[in-house]
């Protein structure tokens, strides 16, 4: 008892934030990570539903379907203080805004497929914030540590006018419709953490985010219904029996709408947010890694309720190996991403500066230490190198060096010449020796201070 409250708590490290042990978030991480994969075959049984039914009809019955839900389970209108007049025009806003971020995102998926959707668009906003925070903030805010295409032809065929002005739009950038989609999704996940961060003074005002949920749901529903029933009356179906998309489309609401919301709202007040984001994201992306391997199966394709036709191969958006590399990078960068900031819990000091400053170090927090963001690092790194003669000299000769290596390189790719390709990872091992000499070059101009004498 003596000890919990001496003095030598702090210098033993032993103050810091309270964590919840490990042993009772178990069942929790479970049910995120059982939550995710029920979520990415969503998505992969979405990809296949919007090859026959319109993105608009679909999203529709996404939206109806979560609002009947939530209607009955929620009880928005009986619970809850009255929504005054005011606030319904900002949940008709918000809808619409919602109903946009859907289009936007569905119709990325019907151009990048589910795999690059899921890595391209199911990011937390944690994290998407983190990564923005350090890019284009002085403080590195946030929670972090630091084939062959098809083009597009604007003359095809196109479901509705709405189509016609994606592809028209996409064509218009002069890239394929992959690409056009990657363009889309990562606007489109932009655009869907702004609108979450907007809206949370919205859902204080309603009474709560899950009340807010439903009601969105439903106006989002009345939103798109008359444009649902002008597509029904002007457009042909490909559907041919709506009775057999009955079950794929409950599973989608069911995993996709409703499960996703609410563990994702237990498992944030359970645990902290960034830890949620990165076993959600590292679930996520495995259970896409898999399904992307096995959904072309025989067997899969007796599961799936939906029968395609026959002359339909399932071909198109495989999984390559440049894919598989992505998906890896995707993993780390979340979870470096969303580990938690633990600065100031194990300092130590080791001295003081020559103005009288006490200097700590912060174990394995080296990354920490400078404040400044990624372009202002380099802005800064490139004027001290320019002010010297001897550094210009070797960032010069570094940078012509490094252009003649990738035209080197990028010619032996093209032509499948070995000699080359080997010749240019040569001299890309003599533009490291010029890194170092370059970094030695700045080294020396370094001030001397109280604990480091020679600079």
């Amino acid at each position: 008892m003596e000890d919990k409250y001496s003095s030598n708590v702090l210098s033993g490290g032993k103050l810091g934030m309270v964590e919840v042990p490990n042993s009772r978030l178990t069942r929790y991480i479970v049910l995120l990570v059982v939550t995710k994969i029920l979520k990415a075959l969503g998505i992969f049984e979405s990809y296949d539903i919007l090859k026959v039914v319109h993105i608009v009809q679909f999203i529709f019955i996404l939206k109806l379907g979560s609002a009947v839900i939530l209607l009955f389970f929620q009880k928005p209108f009986s619970s809850g203080k009255v929504i005054s007049k005011r606030q319904w025009i900002k949940l008709l806003k918000h809808a619409v805004f919602s109903c946009v971020i859907s289009l936007l995102g569905f119709f990325g998926l019907t151009l990048c497929g589910p795999l690059r959707t899921l890595l391209l668009f199911e990011h937390s906003d944690v994290v998407v914030i983190a990564l923005l925070g350090v890019l284009f903030t002085s403080s590195g805010g946030g929670p972090s540590k630091v084939g062959v295409h098809k083009f597009i032809m604007i003359d095809g065929h196109h479901d509705s006018a709405l189509t016609h002005f994606l592809y028209t739009a996409i064509a218009f950038l002069g890239v394929a419709d992959h690409k056009g989609g990657v363009v889309l999704l990562v606007v489109s996940l932009c655009l869907k953490v702004g609108f979450h961060t907007a809206s949370r003074k919205l859902s204080v005002e309603i009474g709560g985010a899950k009340r807010l949920y439903a009601l969105d749901n439903l106006v989002s529903s009345m939103v798109l219904l008359p444009w649902v029933i002008v597509l029904s009356a002007t457009t042909e179906s490909k559907v041919e029996s709506w009775s057999s998309l009955v079950l794929p489309f409950g599973m989608i609401v069911f995993s996709v709408m409703i499960l996703e919301f609410y563990v994702d709202a237990i498992c944030s007040a359970k645990m902290e947010t960034p830890r949620c984001a990165r076993y959600g994201a590292i679930a996520l992306f495995l259970s896409a890694l898999l399904l992307a391997n096995f959904w072309t199966h025989p067997l899969t394709d007796q599961l799936r309720s939906m029968s395609k036709p026959p002359q339909q191969v399932s071909t198109e958006h495989v999984l390559s190996g440049g894919v598989i590399v992505s998906a890896v990078f995707f993993i780390m960068s979340s979870s470096i991403l969303s580990s938690p900031s633990k600065k100031g819990q194990q300092g130590t000091l080791v001295g003081y500066s020559p103005e009288g400053t006490p200097l700590y170090n912060f174990m394995g927090d080296a990354l920490q230490h400078t404040s400044q963001s990624l372009p202002r690092f380099i802005k800064d790194s490139l004027k001290q190198i320019l002010e010297e003669y001897d550094s210009r000299q070797i960032f010069y000769f570094l940078c012509l060096n490094l252009a003649f290596t990738f035209v080197e390189l990028f010619y032996g790719v093209w032509t499948n010449s070995l000699g080359l390709i080997s010749d240019g990872f040569h001299m890309l091992f003599d533009c490291s020796a010029l890194v170092l000499g370059l970094f030695a070059a700045l080294m020396t101009r370094w001030k001397a201070t109280r604990i480091f004498s020679y600079g």
